[in-house]
């Protein structure tokens, strides 16, 4: 999918093991099937999972969740990734990777259950994210073009919530993955699933549930064009999931008269 990305194998993951974690060396390891773009991610026996960036501009991700994941974990509804070990390159493999506990469930392309309880979930989520003191973070404020510049607090923000990085499990929602996005701004940024996922009634109670001024509900369907034209040329040949998803996305935003 990327210039100058690092293959991986089952066997790499093996030998990265036995040098740096021996005691999982030993464990059964399977490729995660996923169209997810900056990481090759195996399962790791019945609890881990070992995180390898495909590309080097992914490589500070691992660092920047285990720097804050932590100290959001507790004020959150939904379950986040927890690392468990940090590795360094070796065995050819170039790159920094990570290993993490498992977080059960499939993603949330088709497998919601009821698509207005999930809305009612994803916003409590938001809700308590944008809650949580941003001391020390870094800010960001890019925004779409002709909508009102946010002129409240910045807050965190996921950055990146699309249904690959929603975990479901019995067709409710229940972990969010893919933190690489993570930092504070305008909230705006997170309304991304209204497009990305919801559509009708349940994108009207996301942003019921997240009381949405209409600069900010602009401002987020920017977010949402944004993400999908930039998505779709890039991995137009190479990641048919991401091209569904991105495709989706644009077709909603065209569609949304904005009420």
């Amino acid at each position: 999918m990327h210039e100058d990305e690092v293959e991986t194998d089952a066997a790499l993951v093996r030998r990265l093991l036995e040098t740096q974690f021996p005691q999982w060396a030993g464990l059964p390891i399977a490729l995660v099937v996923s169209y997810g773009t900056d990481h090759d991610i195996y399962r790791l026996g019945d609890g881990l999972s070992v995180r390898l960036p495909r590309i080097g501009w992914a490589t500070g991700q691992a660092a920047k969740e285990a720097t804050w994941l932590p100290r959001l974990a507790a004020h959150l509804p939904l379950g986040i990734p927890v690392q468990v070990a940090a590795g360094r390159p070796a065995e050819g493999y170039p790159l920094e990777w990570s290993v993490y506990e498992w977080l059960p469930g499939e993603d949330a392309n088709g497998t919601i259950g009821d698509l207005e309880q999930a809305a009612v979930d994803l916003a409590a989520f938001v809700r308590a994210l944008r809650g949580i003191d941003t001391s020390a973070a870094h800010p960001r404020r890019p925004r779409a073009r002709g909508a009102p510049w946010w002129h409240g607090d910045e807050l965190w923000v996921h950055g990146d919530l699309l249904p690959g990085n929603l975990l479901v499990v019995d067709g409710r929602l229940a972990g969010v993955i893919d933190w690489g996005a993570l930092d504070v701004g305008d909230p705006a940024c997170d309304l991304q699933p209204a497009w990305n996922m919801f559509e009708g009634a349940s994108r009207a109670r996301f942003r019921a549930e997240l009381e949405v001024d209409d600069a900010s509900w602009l401002r987020g369907r920017g977010w949402a064009l944004y993400q999908a034209v930039l998505a779709l040329p890039y991995y137009w040949s190479t990641n048919p999931g991401m091209v569904r998803q991105a495709s989706h996305a644009l077709w909603q935003v065209l569609a949304d008269d904005g009420a």
